[in-house]
């Protein structure tokens, strides 16, 4: 039960390790001693009240909330790459702006300051939150069932879920470098 109240915690609090909790308590799902279902609900509710803060925040500030992010030229980027997607096809893109490193909180402050209603937010919110609690806690889970040692399923675990973002995170880049350029 502890591990489901710090998993809460993490995952509430933006730009906290969320995914290597989530990993390690998908293993000890994997174990049995946490169930599955649990792990997924609460992780995702977490991430749901962040991105719920994080839409706040987007309202009440606006684009300002957004110039901390946007210091540099990559992570401007993806600032204005995901504000020009929002605006066009928003409810799929803040869907898959989660998976991006940072994503769900720059999805949620632009959102807010892009003054969308709550009732168009959050269901959307909380679609993503929790398809990516799912498949993050599938990555654990499944190393869990692979190998019996927590540590050593928890690196397998990490291991896959890099060799999985590392094509997306080439991809990211490779648009942020294309954005950067075209502005520049």
């Amino acid at each position: 039960m502890t591990a489901l109240v710090v998993l809460f915690v993490v995952a509430a609090v933006p730009l906290a390790p969320t995914e290597a909790v989530l990993i390690g308590c998908a293993v000890l799902a994997a174990s049995g001693e946490l169930p599955l279902t649990g792990v997924i609900a609460v992780a995702a509710l977490g991430c749901f009240v962040a991105d719920l803060v994080n839409y706040s925040l987007g309202r009440s500030a606006g684009m300002r909330a957004l110039r901390r992010f946007s210091r540099r030229p990559g992570p401007r980027a993806v600032v204005e790459w995901t504000a020009a997607r929002l605006a066009s096809r928003g409810e799929p893109i803040l869907v898959a702006v989660r998976w991006v490193p940072g994503g769900g909180l720059v999805g949620a402050l632009l959102a807010g300051s892009l003054r969308w209603p709550s009732r168009r937010f959050a269901p959307v919110a909380l679609a993503g939150a929790t398809l990516w609690s799912g498949y993050t806690a599938l990555i654990g889970y499944f190393g869990g069932q692979v190998i019996d040692d927590p540590l050593l399923a928890i690196a397998l675990s990490w291991g896959t879920a890099v060799l999985i973002s590392i094509p997306v995170g080439m991809a990211v880049k490779s648009a942020q470098r294309r954005v950067v350029d075209a502005a520049a």
